[in-house]
């Protein structure tokens, strides 16, 4: 028996992985006449290790990277739009941490059958102290999960 999935969604970090895991999704969504829901979480706590006490996590910087993040997955909609015929994908942003927002929060607010994400975005010293969000994500969702490799 196979697998229909009709909602998806792909965790991205501007990574070559996360974006090489989308183009996988784009082709899972168009097999089965589904959605594509894109998401880029905003890790807070890189703010407060990155600036300290010298600033709060709702200044400038917090705002600025937010718009940032917002084109970039907005230039990725468009490219997918343009490159696959494939209209069918939304962009979200959220504020939180990666492996929680994707494995339980987003789940909760939408009806996703499918995880598909990028073997890591992390750096080797990430992944050994906070563990990778890819390993969370696959132990953690309610969902199947599939893990591209690049």
């Amino acid at each position: 028996m196979q697998q229909t999935y009709r909602d998806i969604l792909v965790p991205v970090d501007g990574s070559k992985n996360s974006e090489h895991a989308l183009e996988q999704a784009v082709e899972i969504a168009k097999r089965n006449q589904g959605k594509i829901e894109i998401l880029n979480v905003i890790d807070i706590r890189n703010f407060s290790n990155a600036f300290g006490s010298m600033m709060d996590a709702s200044g400038d910087v917090v705002y600025s990277s937010f718009n940032s993040v917002e084109e970039y997955l907005n230039m990725l909609k468009e490219k997918i739009i343009k490159k696959y015929d494939f209209n069918r994908v939304r962009v979200h942003a959220r504020f939180g941490s990666p492996r929680v927002v994707i494995a339980n929060d987003f789940l909760r607010d939408y009806p996703i059958d499918l995880i598909v994400m990028g073997k890591t975005g992390s750096n080797p010293v990430e992944r050994f102290l906070i563990g990778s969000v890819t390993d969370f994500v696959t132990r953690s969702a309610s969902c199947d999960v599939i893990i591209i490799h690049q």
